[in-house]
């Protein structure tokens, strides 16, 4: 039920509360950037638009019944676009000044995406073999009250009709009237102003999720951290932007800047799962499928530089514990530090401070993040297996949900972190070189309180 928007060069955070208490499913920003518009999910989902400064609510629209799939504002501001959930079946243009829905139709697929044209006449859905072209001139032009059918076209797929559809962007600058799109199956396609499939092109990867376009570039989001770069005119490749962090990396060991750029010969890569271009800056934010962000500068394609990126859990947090404060030396994080434990099987400390404590250098990868434990050694609990249509059964099993660290406490001499899992294990780490001293089957369920002894006592 929250908006969070950062600021990357601060690093600091605002936030925009739904207040309606229904989980927010879309977002976009309005072209001028002083409003954001969201979609949510929930019984009678509203589509409501918010001040970005004073992160009030200035006006809600309800016409859906399920939940909002994707919203999207105008270039013009004039109108905004949301489309309902494959039940809901709705697509509606709001005049969301006047709080009215100019026109409407009905699509029965599921629609992951969609994009306007940068003059406002059209707008393009994609999803489960679907792209879709909406004309909003001749729908809107008719001076009569009240909504009228949203003119609707398809776009001439041919033998690419049986694709899932999960990126769209309309081009920018010289490229006004071309359509890009991106399939799981990894597919990058380009449409003419005729709406007909003018070439395609094969990304060589396994799957792909996510698209986005400056004037000149195309950025494609992919499995394993890929980001692949084209020229837009000529749909030419030009180079991939930098993988993140492979999973289950030690970050208290990236202190160099090189480090990004170290692979890991049987490495895996989170799987990019959604990108926006910032064309003021020129930077591109990425987020994968670990929950980590990165913010990476794409000036020069060539030489692309991190701007910024946080590695978060990837799944719920159980518990958070601070660290104790000691007067002597015998602290073994600096102070202000704190613990979570989450079902992603991870411990992690952190340390908002920034202080400068020379045991614990600031890492490439967080300014927040001191080192991260992975308790049983595996990644597999590390993505978010909700994302992806078919990555979370390929083996045919269901990810087992019991993963991860339930509770955790830090002994009274802060030297150890006690903590128990969802399995029955019981655990204790020390804490200067996090090693793991005892693992016990303690129980056969999962661990649901642990605690040390007074010292005292």
């Amino acid at each position: 039920c929250v908006v969070v928007i950062l600021n990357p060069k601060e690093n600091k955070q605002q936030h925009i509360f739904n207040t309606a208490r229904k989980s927010l499913s879309a977002l976009a920003f309005s072209p001028d950037g002083k409003y954001i518009v969201t979609g949510e999910n929930g019984h009678r989902p509203a589509v409501r638009i918010w001040d970005v400064e004073e992160k009030s609510q200035v006006a809600e629209m309800l016409g859906h019944k399920y939940g909002v799939a994707c919203v999207a504002f105008s270039p013009s501001m004039k109108h905004i676009v949301s489309m309902g959930y494959q039940h809901d079946m709705v697509l509606n243009v709001w005049d969301w000044k006047k709080d009215i829905v100019v026109a409407s139709n009905k699509v029965s697929c599921r629609v992951i995406a969609l994009s306007f044209s940068e003059d406002s006449s059209y707008f393009v859905t994609v999803g489960n073999r679907h792209v879709r072209f909406w004309f909003l001139e001749v729908s809107t032009e008719a001076k009569v009250t009240g909504t009228v059918p949203l003119v609707g076209r398809s776009g001439i797929l041919g033998e690419l009709h049986n694709n899932v559809f999960c990126g769209v962007a309309c081009g920018r600058g010289q490229m006004t009237g071309s359509t890009f799109c991106v399939s799981y199956s990894g597919l990058l396609c380009q449409f003419n102003e005729k709406r007909v499939l003018e070439k395609w092109i094969n990304l060589k990867v396994s799957l792909s999720s996510c698209l986005c376009v400056s004037q000149e570039l195309i950025f494609c989001g992919c499995t394993d951290g890929i980001v692949r770069i084209f020229q837009a005119h000529s749909l030419q490749y030009l180079a991939n932007l930098p993988k993140p962090h492979y999973l289950g990396v030690d970050v208290a060991q990236g202190l160099e800047p090189s480090f990004l750029f170290h692979r890991k010969a049987e490495a895996i890569y989170p799987d990019t799962v959604a990108l926006i271009f910032d064309p003021v800056h020129q930077w591109l934010s990425c987020v994968y499928k670990d929950h980590s962000i990165y913010i990476w500068d794409v000036k020069d394609i060539n030489k692309v530089g991190k701007v910024w990126s946080e590695l978060f859990h990837s799944s719920y947090v159980w518990n958070v514990e601070v660290y104790p404060e000691f007067e002597d030396q015998r602290a073994c994080l600096p102070s202000g530090s704190f613990l979570t434990c989450s079902s992603d099987n991870t411990i992690r400390f952190w340390n908002m401070d920034g202080s400068p404590d020379s045991h614990w250098q600031k890492n490439i990868f967080s300014n927040t993040l001191l080192k991260v434990v992975y308790v049983e050694n595996d990644i597999q609990h590390l993505q978010n297996m909700s994302h992806f249509p078919d990555r979370g059964s390929e083996n045919g099993m269901p990810v087992d949900m019991k993963a991860g660290v339930r509770v955790m406490q830090v002994s009274p001499d802060g030297q150890h972190l006690a903590s128990g899992d969802r399995s029955g294990n019981l655990r204790i780490h020390e804490l200067h070189f996090m090693d793991e001293l005892v693992k016990v089957e303690a129980h056969d369920a999962e661990v649901l309180c642990l605690e040390y002894s007074k010292p005292e006592t």
